[in-house]
């Protein structure tokens, strides 16, 4: 994207709030974090509302299926959403990946500002999560490639071996998408192809933006 469409014009109405969904290595975290950049909002992540697990045993916890979205505190989730939606701003948890407990006592403060673009794997699965969304939308990427930059990214960024990604991936992280990830696609009122070039899939949910009066034209 260029200079120019990282100035973007909102209309004078309450924040936009997106929704972006996609299976695990489909490209939705990119996709989110790069309209969050050109619209000058706030790419808002499911990750810190996993469920607090301090109640169980650090060997039970690991064992924990996070791709479930029975592992996300779903009810917090939407209440936050929609007080974002009101220009509110909101105490986010923070959690702690490595014990996968909430840090206790902790929280930062979030609000949307003109944009919010809510990402994860279950952005479009909770009924009560959808009315919020101003625009819905589901990256769709075949497996293989969804395993292939999964695979990548955990080697690479995790230090896991290929023998644990593999054995993950098939135990729950697919079983999960065809579950409850991919069903959600139906939610969604723009899909894009997630192998396509970042800023074709960037132009296309400008695109439809505009088309519902969600922003103005950017300006030279």
């Amino acid at each position: 994207m260029n200079e120019a469409e990282a100035h973007s014009e909102r209309l004078p109405f309450p924040p936009v709030v997106l929704g972006i969904a996609g299976c695990s290595g489909s490209g939705k975290t990119t996709l989110a974090a790069e309209l969050a950049r050109t619209l000058g909002g706030i790419h808002f992540p499911l990750d810190n509302y996993y469920c607090d697990l301090s109640h169980l045993p650090l060997d039970e916890r690991v064992r924990q299926n996070f791709d479930d979205p029975a592992l996300i505190e779903s009810t917090l989730l939407t209440a936050h959403v929609a007080a974002m939606a009101r220009g509110e701003t909101i105490e986010r948890p923070l959690y702690d990946f490595s014990t996968y407990t909430r840090i206790p006592d902790r929280t930062e403060p979030i609000r949307a500002g003109m944009f919010l673009i809510v990402e994860g794997l279950f952005a479009l699965f909770y009924p009560e999560l959808l009315p919020q969304y101003n625009l819905r939308v589901y990256v769709d990427t075949p497996d293989d490639v969804c395993f292939d930059r999964r695979m990548r990214r955990d080697i690479e960024e995790r230090g896991r071996t290929p023998e644990s990604v593999l054995q993950q991936y098939e135990a729950t992280v697919r079983p999960s998408s065809l579950a409850w990830v991919r069903p959600s696609a139906v939610n969604a009122d723009l899909t894009v192809d997630g192998t396509g070039a970042l800023d074709w899939k960037v132009e296309r949910v400008l695109t439809e933006l505009r088309g519902r009066g969600l922003v103005l034209n950017f300006t030279d």
